[in-house]
């Protein structure tokens, strides 16, 4: 797996659109692929650290002259109705996830769906924290398992998991074992955000692995980053 890389690569003439942003996970690892990152989010994101628009990503989706400043498209639709805590507790959250694959199709543009094991899509590409040595700390790892929808899948295989002995766990309250928030940004690979910020995020090396992949792929690419 690739080294996760603090600063942003050269950048390779591509953007992507980072619909559901929230603080900036997926989008961060765009960016160290050298995507250009615009974030989209119906909740004001102080800390998202690129370009970002308040709308509704639906809308947003909808617009086709807004998708064609764009060659690829990211997509987190909210996982809370999809997680084993949230159905525990019967707690309702809205499903947004096929009204936005329907939209994504008729983009015409490349996309990516992310969500959590479970979500109604298909695991094109799963990935865990365990799989890239970098986030670590010390003894302690991450277990943290997502799914990945494509229009076309890329040429991405899933490597085995390598679970720590000592899992640290982010969402929620950090379960039954609250890590704290410095040892939650180490293990994710992120220095920015809060602790409600960190429960939702990916971690950047997730879709900086995905992001590289996808960029050699996409046509036109030389002609752009000329």
């Amino acid at each position: 797996m690739p080294a996760i890389n603090p600063a942003r690569c050269r950048p390779n003439g591509l953007r992507v659109l980072d619909l559901y942003c929230c603080a900036g996970g997926a989008g961060t690892g765009y960016a160290d692929a050298g995507f250009e990152v615009v974030g989209v989010d119906i909740r004001p994101q102080p800390r998202y650290p690129f370009e970002f628009i308040r709308a509704d990503a639906l809308e947003v989706l909808a617009d086709r002259s807004f998708l064609a400043e764009f060659d690829l498209i990211h997509t987190s639709p909210p996982c809370q109705r999809y997680t084993q805590a949230q159905r525990i507790h019967g707690n309702d959250h809205p499903d947004l996830l096929p009204p936005t694959r329907t939209l994504l199709q008729a983009s015409g543009l490349p996309w990516v769906i992310e969500n959590v094991p479970g979500a109604p899509m298909r695991p094109d590409l799963i990935l865990c924290g365990s799989m890239f040595p970098e986030l670590r700390d010390g003894p302690y790892g991450i277990k943290r398992h997502r799914w990945f929808e494509f229009a076309e899948p890329p040429a991405l295989l899933t490597p085995p998991c390598h679970h720590p002995p000592r899992v640290v766990s982010v969402f929620g309250h950090g379960g039954h074992i609250y890590h704290g928030v410095a040892q939650w940004r180490r293990v994710m690979g992120i220095d920015w955000m809060n602790r409600d910020e960190l429960a939702e995020a990916i971690p950047p090396a997730y879709t900086r692995y995905i992001g590289e992949a996808i960029a050699e792929q996409l046509p036109g690419k030389q002609d752009r980053a000329a």
